[in-house]
């Protein structure tokens, strides 16, 4: 974890918090992503995933006005495409990660566009600042935002998602609470400080926990009811939670009305 804990590389800041991992865009002047960039922040990402003893993530943009601007058009202009090898994961290492089951949490501090509101698709709960913005401006420059269109109309109405793609618009803060987009709208300055409320309360909660609830968000998404209960029972890590010491644990403490000590086992 030595790697993670107050290190730097390429504009991206990485912060360990006791189980936290904070990772910062700091790339004046809009936190634009290069490919550089975005393959530090999948190998950031393999290793919290990796690492136990972090339990949840929060990502930010440096500075007031930008969260991030997304792909650098300064390198797509020197000759990077589009389809190029960003990483694992894809585009900052949060398009379509693997086996990443425990929660990440954006705080998103001024304008997240094109890939930058991409990457906030990739978490799992989503603070915003007033000020704060969207868009998915892509079609003004003949690109297709392939995550931001395969992801976004499972977040929100169909018609307003489609809107949003083909127009390129700006999506403020209200809206996108309005929509169910964000789950936290602040005061500007604040989103930092609710992200890390929200995650030292997941770092305090059963570990085993987290894992099944991504994994079966994940695999009962596009499933029937029905179905979707097969699944559950199949899941491992599903599994572990029901037979898990931790579970034992909880009740025992529910009983003796006090905290549980999670072990995650």
């Amino acid at each position: 974890m030595s790697d993670l804990s107050n290190s730097s590389s390429g504009g991206v800041y990485t912060k360990v918090n006791g189980a936290v991992l904070e990772v910062t865009l700091d790339r004046p002047k809009a936190n634009a992503i290069d490919l550089a960039a975005s393959r530090h922040l999948n190998r950031v990402f393999e290793r919290f995933r990796d690492e136990p003893t972090l339990r949840t993530a929060i990502l930010t943009g440096g500075g007031e006005r930008f969260f991030s601007a997304g792909w650098d058009l300064k390198g797509a202009a020197a000759g990077e495409e589009s389809d190029t090898d960003w990483g694992a994961a894809g585009f900052g290492g949060l398009n379509y990660p693997r086996n990443l089951d425990k929660p990440i949490i954006a705080a998103v501090n001024g304008i997240a566009c094109g890939g930058g509101m991409e990457l906030v698709l990739g978490t799992d709960i989503i603070v915003m600042e007033e000020h704060a913005r969207f868009a998915l401006p892509e079609i003004n420059v003949g690109v297709l935002a392939d995550a931001g269109t395969i992801k976004l109309r499972r977040r929100i109405p169909y018609h307003v998602a489609v809107e949003f793609l083909m127009t390129g618009r700006w999506m403020d803060a209200a809206e996108a609470k309005h929509w169910g987009l964000a789950n936290h709208v602040v005061p500007k300055g604040a989103g930092l400080a609710k992200a890390r409320e929200i995650a030292q309360q997941l770092a305090d909660g059963p570990p085993l926990l987290f894992p099944a609830i991504k994994q079966l968000l994940r695999h009962t998404e596009m499933i029937p009811e029905h179905q979707a209960f097969e699944v559950h029972d199949a899941l491992n890590a599903v599994q572990k939670v029901i037979r898990s010491e931790d579970l034992k644990e909880g009740t025992r403490a529910f009983a003796e009305k006090r905290k549980p000590v999670w072990q995650g086992r």
